[in-house]
């Protein structure tokens, strides 16, 4: 997959969208190691946890709630 420009302000990692001009969601099956790399936080679980089952177990709606809330409790 090619690298997209960050088009959005404040908007972090590389995220496409979708042909109606919204961010597509991130992949459930993501692993968290992943995001963990990509937006430079730490969620001290295990690094092959899926992302929808962290989301699930720490009752948090969206990738996009979780790094705001990280974000703003650094």
């Amino acid at each position: 997959m090619a690298k997209v420009k960050n088009d959005a302000p404040g908007m972090r990692g590389d995220r496409s969208r979708n042909d109606n001009g919204i961010l597509r969601k991130k992949r459930s099956d993501t692993h968290i190691g992943t995001i963990e790399k990509t937006y430079n936080i730490d969620l001290s679980e295990r690094s092959e946890m899926h992302l929808r089952t962290f989301l699930e177990k720490n009752n948090i709606n969206s990738l996009n709630d979780l790094i705001n809330d990280k974000k703003t409790n650094k």
